[in-house]
């Protein structure tokens, strides 16, 4: 398999703060790569230069073979992203929320409609396809963020808590779907999660940053061998320590301006 996600010495300055510090790592094709770390650690801000939303301090990144910083239309072509905070809009339907997001990126008119049905049956949401977003329930604008992040057929989906707050059936659902995607070589998934049991059974690969820099790397099992840990957790505990962390209001406030940007360029 051959590299879509090419990092090295990635870093990233607020002022006086470095949120990330000489970063390196590679996704490969049809992987799907878990980042993980607590919060505050540096994945949103990672995630927000991998995505085009951030230029870095320094280093080089390549996505799909783009540079995020001089080709952010290609980079942006390549992949389909849901934030952790809801990027819907609340005052359309469904429906319109996808037709807006497939005309952007260009999908032909008859295979857009017939996609956005096919999507919204799999998140079990085409029955509901023409209430307004504002009537949905958390879990619902969920499956519905998911389904608009794949209407594209991206080559690389960004998942920045993707589950959170779905229900033991839905997650299992939505992953049975994404792994057979990305077992099929259409697809690479690049996903964050505070659910390290999510983690362990769906990653192929994991990469762990704590404080700006990667701590450990390598399979849920490589990992466990690590740490001399009987789980994912325990390993992932082990590696950052057992400290509660904050994530402090600014970096929240900062992905959320991201995310309203990110709609605004589209």
């Amino acid at each position: 398999m051959s590299e879509i996600i090419a990092v090295k010495d990635l870093s990233k300055v607020f002022g006086s703060f470095t949120a990330v510090q000489a970063v390196n790592f590679t996704v490969l094709e049809g992987q799907v790569f878990g980042f993980l770390g607590p919060n505050g650690a540096g994945k949103t801000t990672t995630i927000k230069m991998l995505t085009t939303l951030l230029a870095p301090s320094g280093g080089s990144i390549r996505v799909n073979g783009h540079d995020p910083v001089s080709e952010k239309d290609l980079v942006r072509k390549s992949f389909g992203i849901v934030f952790q905070d809801s990027s819907l809009d609340d005052e359309l339907t469904a429906f319109e929320n996808m037709e807006f997001h497939g005309v952007l990126y260009g999908v032909p008119a008859k295979e857009r409609r017939e996609e956005i049905d096919r999507l919204l049956r799999f998140v079990e949401l085409a029955d509901r396809k023409n209430n307004f977003v504002k009537e949905y329930s958390g879990g619902m604008k969920r499956r519905l963020e998911i389904a608009r992040a794949l209407l594209h057929h991206p080559k690389i989906l960004f998942l920045d808590e993707p589950t959170l707050g779905l229900d033991p059936q839905t997650r299992n659902h939505i992953w049975s779907y994404l792994k057979s995607l990305t077992s099929a070589g259409r697809m690479t998934v690049f996903f964050t999660t505070h659910y390290m049991e999510e983690a362990e059974r769906t990653a192929d690969h994991v990469a762990i940053i704590d404080q700006g820099r990667i701590v450990a790397s390598g399979s849920p099992a490589d990992l466990r061998k690590l740490a001399s840990a009987a789980s994912l957790e325990e390993a992932f505990i082990a590696l950052t320590g057992k400290n509660i962390r904050d994530e402090d209001a600014s970096s929240q406030d900062r992905m959320r301006q991201a995310s309203r940007v990110w709609r605004r360029k589209r």
